[in-house]
């Protein structure tokens, strides 16, 4: 075993294991033409020496930085309060664990255009962006010079040099609103989302098609922000302005879970008085008292497919222009 404070390098490894300099390196880098049996033995020798392959090196090479960026258009503690961004995350970071790319995470709350010196200064290979209060004009700027894809579609659905991968928001919206529907409830009150985020207004189409379908007006519809506390602002308006409704759909869980402890403070029972229902299936809802029906939405799956498609255009490769992934509705106790 070397000393720890020695570099191991390629020829190291090579002599160890019997092979040549550039068989090791087809081997550290994935190339699939290598033999099984001698990648094998040379992934042993790898392991063994502690052998960490020079990222530098390797992108002065390949004439890449090595490097994707994720760009969250929201302040510091909406994206760490918010579970759907831990998810997506993580999502993105297991698919690119083992890629040779690092995952740079901008958070631009006030100005995402502050970040455009790092995208367009050759320092990330792609980046992937958040469709909401992300400028079309920025975003057409950043897809001009590098691969970009959005998390989420965009405000404009005819851009095309955008790539997105996006989940079923409208057909959720309208699963739960049917289910509440089917339920029996005839007044659902929806509180919705930002007017800038495309998700929202999915969500709000979703709603709106479900009456549609059933031939029932829409109950009253009031604006959120996607926060716990938006959702306790709204709630109070709905019941301070006397709106009648026996049925609160929260276009996402913080909302919806803001909205059942006003509910519970002004003396109403969940769901016998008042059913209440969300968006995104975030780790708590099934915690909340009752438990919250809503729409799961799969957020580490959606990161992994931005990450695969991020990855894919870095390397040339063909890639659908939009994905749209599936949502399920999830009927727990508050409904």
């Amino acid at each position: 075993m070397l000393p720890r404070h020695s570099a191991v390098t390629l020829e190291q490894v090579a002599r160890q294991a019997g092979v040549s300099r550039a068989t090791v390196s087809r081997i550290v880098n994935g190339v699939s033409t290598v033999d099984p049996a001698l990648a094998e033995r040379v992934n042993v020798v790898v392991k063994q020496l502690g052998y960490v392959p020079n990222l530098s090196a390797r992108s002065l090479a390949s004439r890449r930085a090595g490097a994707v960026a994720l760009v969250v258009p929201e302040d510091v503690e909406r994206f760490f309060g918010d579970p759907f961004f831990g998810a997506l995350v993580a999502g993105i970071q297991g698919k690119m664990r083992g890629s040779g790319f690092l995952l740079d995470v901008l958070i631009a709350a006030d100005d995402p255009r502050q970040t455009s010196d790092l995208l367009l200064g050759g320092k990330v290979d792609a980046a992937i962006l958040f469709s909401h209060r992300i400028e079309q004009s920025f975003m057409s700027m950043m897809s001009a010079s590098l691969p970009v894809v959005l998390a989420g579609r965009p405000s404009d659905a005819t851009e095309p040099t955008c790539h997105y991968v996006d989940v079923d928001n409208r057909g959720g919206a309208e699963f739960v609103t049917r289910h509440l529907l089917e339920r029996g409830h005839r007044r659902i009150a929806m509180i919705r989302g930002p007017e800038d985020s495309p998700a929202a207004a999915d969500r709000l189409q979703g709603y709106l098609d479900a009456h549609e379908a059933a031939g029932i007006e829409p109950g009253p519809i009031v604006a959120g922000d996607f926060t716990s506390a938006g959702g306790v602002a709204a709630a109070e308006r709905l019941l301070d302005e006397g709106a009648s409704c026996t049925a609160v759909f929260a276009a996402n869980d913080l909302m919806a879970i803001g909205t059942m402890g006003v509910l519970r403070r002004r003396g109403l029972r969940i769901p016998d008085d008042i059913a209440v229902a969300g968006f995104d299936d975030v780790p708590s809802a099934a915690d909340t008292v009752p438990p919250l029906t809503t729409v799961r939405q799969p957020s580490r799956e959606q990161g992994a497919a931005l990450a695969e498609a991020a990855l894919a255009l870095v390397a040339g490769e063909q890639v659908e222009q939009g994905q749209v992934l599936a949502t399920e509705l999830i009927v727990r106790e508050s409904t």
